[in-house]
C-alpha cells in the first residue's frame, strides 16, 4: 500500500513530509543520523512523547490517574520502565495509554512540521516507530521504512536489551509485522548488512529523491 504521493499539494507551504518508520532494532536512528549529516531535518516522535508527558503536563496527569502515582519517579517524571512493565503484557492497558499520549504527540507533530515549513524548508522527516499503528499516516506524504531480515532483526534486539532469544522473539511477536508496514512504504530502506551497506544505500536514494 503507497501513499499518493500528489498528497504532497495539500500543504499550502508545499513541504515534503516524509515519514520515516520501521521494526524495533531495524536502525531507524542510524539512518535518521545519516539523514541529518545531509543537511536533513528529522523529527523524532520519541523525543515528542518525552516532551508530551513532561512534569506538570496534562498528559503526564492523565497518566497518573489511569494507571496510578506508582508510574510517577520521586522527582515527577514518568517511570517509563514501570509503566511499560504494566502495558507490556496487557494489551487494553496499552490502547488505554495510547489513547491518552497518541493526540498529544500528534499535536506536537504538527507544530513541529509547521515550524520547520515556515522557516522555508522544502522537506522534513517525521520519524515514528508507530507512525502506521498510530493512524498518523496523514501526517506525511509518503512512507519510508527502514527494515531487516528476521534474523538480524532478533539478534540485534538480543543484544541490545541483553536478553534471551525467547523474550526478543515475545516482543517482536508483540508489534506490527515488518511484512505489514513494508506494505506501506514508497521506499524500503534494507538494513540487514553493516553500517557502510546503510550508508551507500542511503546515498544513494538520496541522491536520487533529492535531486532538485
Amino acid at each position: 500500500m503507497h501513499l499518493n504521493r500528489s498528497a504532497q499539494k495539500k500543504q499550502k507551504n508545499m513541504i515534503r513530509v516524509i515519514g520515516l518508520t520501521g521494526g524495533i532494532a531495524t536502525g531507524k536512528s542510524s539512518v535518521a543520523s545519516y539523514l541529518e549529516e545531509r543537511g536533513l531535518t528529522v523529527i523524532d516522535a520519541d523525543m515528542l512523547s518525552r516532551d508530551a508527558v513532561r512534569p506538570g503536563s496534562s498528559c503526564l496527569a492523565r497518566i497518573a490517574d489511569a494507571f496510578g502515582s506508582e508510574v510517577l519517579s520521586t522527582d515527577g517524571t514518568l517511570d517509563r520502565k514501570r509503566l511499560g512493565v504494566i502495558v507490556f503484557s496487557d494489551p487494553e492497558k496499552r490502547k488505554l495509554l495510547e489513547g491518552i499520549i497518541h493526540p498529544e504527540i500528534r499535536r506536537l507533530a504538527k507544530e513541529h512540521i509547521a515550524a520547520v515549513a515556515a522557516y522555508g524548508q522544502s522537506i522534513v522527516f517525521y520519524m515514528a516507530p508507530l507512525l502506521i499503528e498510530a493512524g498518523a499516516t496523514d501526517l506525511v506524504n509518503e512512507i519510508w521504512v527502514v527494515t531487516a531480515s528476521s534474523e538480524v532483526q532478533l539478534e540485534r534486539v538480543m543484544s541490545r536489551d541483553d536478553i534471551s532469544r525467547e523474550l526478543a522473539e515475545r516482543i517482536i511477536a508483540a508489534q506490527m509485522p515488518l511484512k505489514d508496514k513494508e506494505r506501506f512504504g514508497r521506499i524500503l530502506i534494507d538494513n540487514s548488512g553493516s553500517s557502510d551497506d546503510l550508508i551507500n544505500r542511503l546515498s544513494a536514494i538520496l541522491d536520487k529523491e533529492l535531486v532538485g
